[in-house]
């Protein structure tokens, strides 16, 4: 306790890392104000069926990403994924056309022009989800709730329509800028922390309806209530391992002659991650496994048959298992293009570094290969399975919201943008030669995944 008090006195004395944690600490709060700013039209007190179906299924996912803005019908309710699925667009682009390529190696030049790019795919991608939004609205709620203050409308005019389209887009945008202001001049990744604080405004309500559920049982539910609250712990324990988790290969530099005097050589490591894909694999999978519900529009699952109906309950075995195999297939995909043991072998042999036992050249990047295919096999598994763990703790009576925090892409968000954001806390803290936020003073973030944004 000592040692953490004096750890936030360090913070405090550090000028510049204070200011920038309380310009992050205010635009988060802007951004949760403004999820709460219903759209103009909506009758706020008439949004219980919104809420109803935002609170379970894969609508559920939406809402509890968007910080509750998807069921609040707020200004901010298609929050920050369309700049999250232009971002994906344009990655995959840059494996398959050449113009986005010779971008990607253009350095600071190329950055600017793929991030306008991804701005305006951004636009284009809010403007088609905010009409499937807006009908979502008005098959949900009763027709007074889109038209309160005059009971002759019967259906929202025009003027609605347009003018909700222009304030979802322009909402969307707003969260995109402040998550840029909040890297320019705030702590950590401003997108991932955007995220990660909607997924962690959802939390208090679910831990508290979870705790009442489990108390209004007859016997034994404060027990089921801490033993839920372990494996959450668990699983988070295997969030993190798969977060920090690392094969190194030793390199061995040959000696150098630098004038007169001969240097021996020096052995370094290359930290090759068990999950080098990040939570890419699983963002991957879940937009894939929404197209049922996106071609259902937005339908409730009861009221689908057949092949929708058993790919839009996230319960469901047939659901899982696809879910959990594109999962692996994407972490392979997804590292394939991530890490290239070609380049890694060329740069090494330039410098004139080799692995000990191993040939320069094809032998090296064969090498580095191998082990990659061996560790990213388990790592793919144990991210399916942090993947399906909701569904599987749903099974033995823990309630949809509370579920959501036991693995996904929800739980993956919170440990990775959390390790990034003390990661730079104790990067500014070791640079002015204070003790770290740990004894060892090296906290490991990502390389990989969400925070690539």
């Amino acid at each position: 306790m000592k040692r953490f008090i004096q750890t936030l006195r360090n913070i405090y004395k550090i000028e510049e890392l204070r200011k920038r944690i309380l310009y992050t600490i205010g635009i988060i709060a802007l951004y949760r104000l403004g999820s709460y700013v219903v759209l103009p039209g909506v009758d706020p007190s008439q949004l219980a069926a919104l809420k109803n179906q935002g609170s379970s299924g894969l609508l559920g996912l939406l809402n509890m990403f968007s910080g509750g803005a998807f069921s609040n019908a707020s200004i901010f309710a298609l929050g920050i994924m369309p700049y999250i699925s232009a971002s994906i667009v344009v990655q995959l682009l840059g494996m398959a056309i050449p113009y986005f390529q010779k971008l990607q190696k253009e350095g600071e030049s190329g950055r600017k022009k793929i991030n306008q790019i991804t701005r305006y795919l951004t636009v284009i991608i809010t403007a088609l989800q905010a009409p499937a939004y807006i009908a979502n609205l008005i098959s949900q709620l009763p027709p007074q709730a889109i038209s309160p203050f005059d009971p002759n409308i019967s259906t929202p005019s025009a003027f609605f329509w347009f003018s909700t389209v222009v304030i979802l887009v322009s909402g969307t945008m707003f969260v995109m800028w402040l998550g840029e202001k909040i890297t320019d001049k705030g702590l950590g990744n401003g997108i991932s922390l955007i995220i990660m604080v909607g997924i962690m405004a959802r939390l208090p309500f679910a831990l508290f309806s979870e705790f009442a559920s489990r108390m209004e049982m007859k016997g034994g539910g404060l027990v089921f209530f801490i033993v839920e609250l372990v494996i959450l712990i668990l699983v988070i324990l295997l969030c993190i391992l798969l977060v920090q988790g690392t094969r190194k290969i030793p390199v061995q530099y040959a000696k150098r002659i630098v004038g007169n005097k001969q240097y021996g050589g020096v052995r370094q490591y290359i930290p090759l991650k068990v999950n080098a894909a990040g939570v890419m694999p699983i963002i991957f999978a879940q937009a894939i496994m929404f197209l049922p519900l996106t071609l259902a529009g937005f339908a409730n699952s009861e009221n689908l048959r057949g092949f929708a109906a058993a790919f839009t309950d996230i319960n469901g075995l047939w659901y899982n298992v696809t879910y959990a195999l594109l999962i692996v297939v994407f972490t392979y995909f997804y590292t394939a293009i991530t890490v290239n043991p070609n380049q890694m072998a060329e740069d090494m042999k330039k410098n004139g570094g080799f692995i000990p036992g191993v040939k320069p050249g094809k032998k090296t990047a064969d090498f580095i290969d191998s082990v990659m295919s061996k560790i990213t096999f388990p790592g793919s598994l144990f991210l399916a399975l942090v993947a399906v763990m909701p569904a599987l703790v749903r099974m033995t009576g823990v309630s949809s919201q509370f579920a959501q925090f036991y693995g996904g892409t929800s739980l993956l968000i919170l440990v990775g943008v959390v390790l990034d954001t003390l990661q730079q806390i104790e990067s500014h803290l070791l640079m002015r030669h204070y003790e770290g936020l740990t004894k060892s003073g090296r906290i490991k973030g990502r390389t990989a995944g969400l925070g690539a944004y």
